[in-house]
């Protein structure tokens, strides 16, 4: 059997294998190549390579069966986003949770529902076919044991696919809710306090998309005193997207 070059990429990308030998190779009873090959990208940039080729049904099947990292043995299903593909407005959270890994649909649940309630209150929807839509999106496609906050080896594993998703919406803003979003998004380590109420740039497909960073649903069930702050980040998020 053969792969073509794209099929072979996109088997790489999803870890699904497989490993080809030369039969000259088998015939002398190598086990395979002994170092690295000295030339062409590691293997982590050919999977990017190949995930930044990909197109929206390739994307969502190679996350159904990504095993990048330990989180795939532990899901009950992944959480590939929701929405219209080509919203004006991308919206990226933290991780799935309990709900979101049983449902495979980010923001559900109290914190979902909040989330919808905000975006009415500024004439969005997740619907794909509102008016004004929204694509939502997490760092993580599967769910962290006991909701714990995401690793740096699951994030990394995940950023590719989260990359591709912006270029693919190409949205005008990106609204990114939560600290652990945020850092991972704009890769700092600053707090949500700094990031908050100015506008970031992320880098993609060639253009610099405006991002604007605000709490995450969840924690505002918990704190209710910073829904106004909350508030104001929507407002300001308005304010970019009307003057982009």
């Amino acid at each position: 059997m053969s792969l073509d070059r794209r099929r072979a990429a996109l088997w790489q990308a999803m870890g699904l294998g497989p490993e080809w030998l030369r039969r000259a190779a088998v015939a002398a009873g190598e086990a395979g190549p002994k170092a690295a090959p000295a030339l062409g990208p590691a293997p982590a940039e050919a999977r990017a390579a190949a995930i930044g080729a990909m197109g929206w049904d390739e994307l969502e099947a190679a996350v159904a069966a990504c095993t990048a990292c330990p989180l795939c043995q532990s899901r009950t299903r992944t959480v590939f986003g929701v929405g219209n593909p080509t919203a004006p407005w991308m919206i990226i959270g933290e991780a799935p949770g309990a709900e979101e890994d049983a449902r495979g649909e980010p923001f559900v649940g109290q914190a979902g529902r909040l989330l919808d309630n905000m975006l009415t209150s500024i004439g969005r929807s997740r619907s794909s076919d509102a008016q004004q839509p929204v694509f939502i999106a997490n760092v993580l496609k599967c769910r962290p044991p006991g909701n714990r906050n995401p690793q740096p080896d699951e994030v990394a594993a995940c950023e590719p696919f989260l990359l591709r998703q912006i270029e693919l919406v190409q949205p005008r803003l990106v609204l990114v809710l939560g600290r652990v979003a945020a850092q991972s998004v704009l890769h700092t380590d600053a707090p949500i306090s700094a990031l908050r109420g100015r506008v970031h740039r992320l880098a993609a497909a060639g253009r610099e998309v405006p991002a604007i960073v605000s709490y995450h649903p969840a924690y505002l069930l918990r704190n209710l005193a910073d829904k106004a702050k909350a508030w104001a980040d929507l407002c300001l998020a308005l304010d970019v997207d009307a003057g982009a």
